[in-house]
């Protein structure tokens, strides 16, 4: 069936509604209640808010916690002072803003970064430049295979694979459909994690990329179709996965093939705006807890974004990316003698960071000094649609992603998670 508008504006409005619940207040920094007023600590962030879809949620939340925190005293007197750069989804506008933030602005960290391209654009200079990024969402592989960028997230490649281990395990899959974004580093690395993980389990794979600005949802749903496979997992951004879910359902696909999708989908509004067509047949992984649990953290996200955010601010899973990422850039700072805040001293604050915890992680989030690579967020769990909510079906798990090797072996090393 076509999407129906008038049910995405009420989906969207009763998201908004139950994201604007009555929370306790905000807690950041001091809690002061007096505003900062020394010389502003310049932090930086690059985003794609436009192409083909909006992906600024984390940027967005990050501001919210910043603001929240200079109300309360910011980081001992000194507020932070967030520049958001929009890339546009343009690795070559991606890079001429890094170098405008790091080079001219004099950026101390980059935080909340949320981007399909600047990972790949800018990984070179951050490392030149000696700055660290606190990602809020890595996407590409760069993201996650460089020396200076650590992401929050656990990224679209761990996200999927953790869909498919619960394919397999709970589901009892033997074939499989990946479909994703033919961007580069992005949909083949997604992708290829899922036939590697086919080859070692003995299931059927088959990889689809899209362009994710152009392509018809149909024709690309028929073609995955084709093969029957038992489930097809989708690694794209919500607003390109909804209208494939639309077709989907037209083609009568959701009645013989489960549909799974890494965390990108995990949206409030999504399972009211696909419709019961989908209960109990699309699953999602998350990257982090539940957006609604009632644990501290979580709540304190809610009434950070209540009280310090917009209204029309996404309570999503990158959101929930974005304010954990300032969380920690808060942290590493506090540690440090306000006079002598510069991009060397933060960096070695952030690269101290070693525990972590929140309750909207699945495990603690560390940097790992000393490594080339950083995806310390590899615990996920998994959650199905179900009378227009997410129902939770999963307990935290370590995603299969033969990938993860590396990680796992230094996390026993060093003793963490």
């Amino acid at each position: 069936m076509p999407i129906n508008l008038r049910g995405l504006a009420i989906g969207l409005f009763l998201t908004l509604v139950s994201a604007f619940s009555a929370h306790a207040a905000a807690s950041c920094g001091d809690n002061t209640g007096k505003p900062a007023t020394g010389e502003p600590i310049i932090i930086g962030a690059i985003t794609g808010k436009t192409g083909p879809d909006d992906f600024s949620n984390s940027t967005k939340s990050a501001k919210a916690y910043f603001d929240c925190l200079n109300a309360n005293g910011g980081i001992k007197g000194r507020p932070v002072k967030y520049l958001i750069e929009d890339d546009q989804w343009n690795p070559e506008i991606a890079a001429q803003l890094a170098a405008k933030l790091v080079n001219d602005q004099k950026a101390v960290l980059m935080v909340g970064n949320s981007s399909y391209v600047e990972c790949g654009a800018n990984a070179e200079l951050y490392k030149k430049a000696g700055i660290l990024v606190l990602a809020g969402v890595g996407v590409p592989r760069e993201c996650f295979f460089a020396d200076n960028i650590a992401p929050t997230n656990a990224g679209p490649r761990v996200s999927m694979l953790g869909a498919m281990g619960y394919a397999l395990d709970k589901l009892h899959a033997k074939s499989v459909v990946c479909i994703a974004p033919n961007i580069p580093n992005v949909g083949t690395w997604s992708c290829d994690g899922v036939a590697l993980l086919a080859k070692e389990k003995g299931f059927a794979a088959q990889t689809i990329l899209m362009d994710p600005g152009s392509a018809d949802a149909t024709s690309v749903i028929l073609q995955a179709a084709a093969s029957k496979p038992d489930v097809i997992v989708l690694g794209l951004s919500k607003g390109v996965a909804v209208p494939l879910l639309t077709a989907a359902e037209e083609q009568g696909l959701n009645q013989s093939i489960t549909f799974l999708s890494a965390a990108s989908a995990y949206d409030l509004s999504v399972p009211s705006t696909i419709g019961s067509g989908w209960d109990g047949k699309f699953y999602v992984n998350m990257e982090f807890n539940d957006l609604e649990v009632t644990t501290p953290d979580n709540q304190n996200w809610l009434a950070v974004m209540d009280q310090y955010g917009q209204k029309s601010d996404p309570r999503d899973t990158f959101a929930q990316a974005g304010y954990l990422a300032a969380r920690v850039a808060e942290k590493a700072l506090m540690t440090l003698d306000p006079a002598k805040i510069n991009r060397e001293t933060a960096s070695a604050a952030v690269k101290q960071i070693k525990d972590f915890k929140s309750d909207i992680f699945c495990a603690p989030w560390y940097f790992g000094d000393g490594q080339t690579r950083h995806n310390a967020n590899s615990t996920t769990s998994m959650a199905v649609a179900e009378g227009g909510k997410w129902k939770v079906v999963s307990d935290c798990a370590p995603s299969p992603d033969p990938e993860l090797k590396d990680i796992r072996a230094f996390e026993k090393s060093a003793g963490l998670n």
